[in-house]
């Protein structure tokens, strides 16, 4: 788990984002806190071709990891780590929680390939988003989440796999990079999370 000075990196990380890109009135909430990472102006497509704000996961506590469908050792293992993360929940904090995966790859990870991938892999859409944005989007995400990747020749990317939570106003309130099995950290950060959300 790291420590709070991740809070004002990202928060500082988001106005230099900010201030380098164009002005767009009313796109994001103007009452959200300084280190929320819903202050980017992302937008996501999801599985079922439905388009949103990154902001609009507001308002419920959120585990968010980033991956590609193609990918055959390290991203299903995201998949795994995340279902028995939430399995180790209490059912009412596992109701309230929100998991959202977002594709390096949106050259190839069409709502359609996402789609699919939920179905085959047993994802609960209605807990579960799986979404894809513009290259742009990636590599904006990927910056706040701390999350470091390269595409590789043959396609495939090399990729970080932190799993970040997010509280509901999206400041990040823990990161895990521990695959296979939940981490003990991480269930009790969620778990305190859900409890203070209002």
């Amino acid at each position: 788990m790291k420590s709070g000075i991740v809070h004002a990196a990202c928060a500082l990380l988001i106005l230099m984002i900010g201030m380098n890109a164009p002005l767009q009135a009313a796109e994001t909430p103007t009452d959200l806190p300084g280190d929320s990472i819903y202050l980017l102006d992302l937008g996501l497509v999801d599985q079922d071709s439905r388009a949103s704000k990154l902001s609009d996961l507001r308002g419920r506590p959120v585990l968010i990891a980033m991956f590609y469908t193609s990918c055959k050792y390290a991203c299903p293992l995201v998949i795994d780590t995340l279902k028995s993360t939430a399995k180790a929940l209490p059912d009412d904090a596992r109701a309230r929680l929100r998991i959202v995966l977002v594709s390096f790859d949106p050259q190839r990870d069409t709502p359609a390939v996402l789609k699919a991938v939920s179905a085959e892999r047993h994802i609960d859409l209605a807990h579960w988003t799986l979404a894809r944005t513009d290259e742009a989007g990636v590599r904006e995400l990927a910056a706040v989440l701390d999350v470091h990747y390269r595409a590789v020749m043959n396609g495939d990317f090399n990729h970080s796999s932190t799993i970040t939570l997010l509280d509901e106003q999206g400041r990040i309130a823990a990161h895990s990079d521990r695959l296979g099995e939940p981490d003990p950290d991480l269930v009790a950060s969620v778990r305190r999370i859900i409890a203070a959300a209002p």
